[in-house]
């Protein structure tokens, strides 16, 4: 039941479900959204917890509002004071019927409205299905291509697998709840962290929270954030950096991920930072503050609420008959040739992860060859 599940609903209204569940130990906690087709109308969440072990259950729950611009949540009692000419439910009368991979829900509430609905659960965790572009198959020819690509359209980032699907660190740990992560993780954070930054992150300050989130993906900690870098060989360093002898040795290939990201969040509904409530995809360039890694990376983010976003994308490629996201998949047998060209541009880690980290990686990289 983990995992991020998504449906439509029908009934008094129309529209969009997500749920969001991870596993605490004896049921399943998380959140349930609702978006209405009709835009005027806030986004509906309900938190739930679902026993273990249960194929058909009740469950009474309070709903929550939040508003689409801001993604600032609101009770039932804020929500009918600020939308004074709506009818508000504060709670729902709710059926379930779950297995492995469906859900089937009902609902009615007490000001007359109902849905049912059938969700699917997101699998995000298959292998990629994406398939490289068929005239691009060496380094050379690599080069080649993006040497031909406008630049600042694009945006690249390198997989030293190419079976690895696209997806978040958060969502790779088979957690999904980003209402869990934005209440007890970031906090977390925010109270370990602020003692070794210069910069004090304010959390309430968008621009601040977007910064301190960017700054955590960069060090390592899970979260929603894709890194992405605006210069095709900064990807391929990070494609073929940690490529090891017995991948070679058994033919495994690198990626480097294309996505026309200028295109995409001119065509899309964009949110300022972490948003749950509805399926999005956005490319934002957060602050640099406390991070000497964003400007030589050329680092541009991604954010994110969707597990499995090749199938998010590959669909909203099929709904408006245009292509956002190519691959190219190279030999990992290239890694020297690649390495030492990169090098010769500038491009080594070193560069790139300013500090002793970077230079003794550099160095291991020359002395050692990886």
């Amino acid at each position: 039941m983990n995992g991020q599940w998504i449906g439509k609903y029908s009934g008094t209204n129309n529209g969009g479900l997500v749920a969001d569940f991870d596993d605490v130990g004896n049921q399943y906690s998380g959140v349930i959204f609702a978006y209405d087709n009709i835009h005027t109308h806030p986004r509906t969440f309900a938190r739930v917890q679902i026993p273990k072990n249960e194929r058909q259950f009740s469950l009474k729950v309070s709903l929550g509002y939040q508003e689409r611009e801001t993604g600032i949540f609101m009770s039932a009692e804020e929500a009918t004071t600020k939308l004074s000419d709506m009818q508000i439910a504060k709670e729902a009368d709710t059926e379930w019927e779950v297995d492995n991979s469906k859900i089937l829900l009902r609902w009615k509430t007490g000001i007359g409205t109902n849905g049912n609905a059938e969700l699917t659960k997101s699998e995000g965790h298959r292998p990629s299905t994406l398939i490289g572009i068929e005239a691009v198959k060496s380094w050379q020819e690599f080069k080649n291509f993006v040497l031909q690509l406008q630049p600042y359209q694009f945006v690249f980032r390198g997989h030293s697998n190419s079976a690895w699907r696209l997806r978040t660190g958060f969502h790779r740990t088979g957690r999904s709840s980003l209402i869990t992560f934005m209440e007890l993780d970031v906090n977390a954070l925010h109270r370990q962290l602020s003692g070794l930054t210069s910069h004090r992150f304010n959390l309430a300050d968008p621009l601040d929270y977007a910064a301190f989130l960017n700054l955590a993906q960069h060090h390592g900690y899970p979260t929603p954030i894709l890194d992405w870098t605006q210069s095709p060989f900064v990807a391929a360093y990070f494609a073929y950096r940690d490529v090891s002898k017995k991948e070679i040795d058994v033919g495994q290939k690198v990626r480097i991920l294309i996505f026309e990201s200028s295109a995409w969040n001119t065509s899309f509904e964009r949110a300022p930072a972490l948003m749950p409530g509805f399926l999005h995809f956005t490319f934002l360039e957060p602050l640099a503050l406390n991070n000497l890694r964003v400007i030589p990376q050329q680092s541009i983010s991604s954010v994110t609420n969707v597990d499995d976003l090749e199938d998010y994308v590959s669909h909203v490629e099929r709904t408006n008959n245009r292509i956002y996201l190519r691959v190219i998949d190279l030999p990992s047998s290239e890694r020297t040739t690649v390495i030492h060209e990169l090098a010769l541009m500038g491009i080594t880690a070193g560069s790139l992860f300013p500090g002793l980290d970077g230079a003794c990686r550099q160095l291991r990289e020359r002395f050692f060859g990886g």
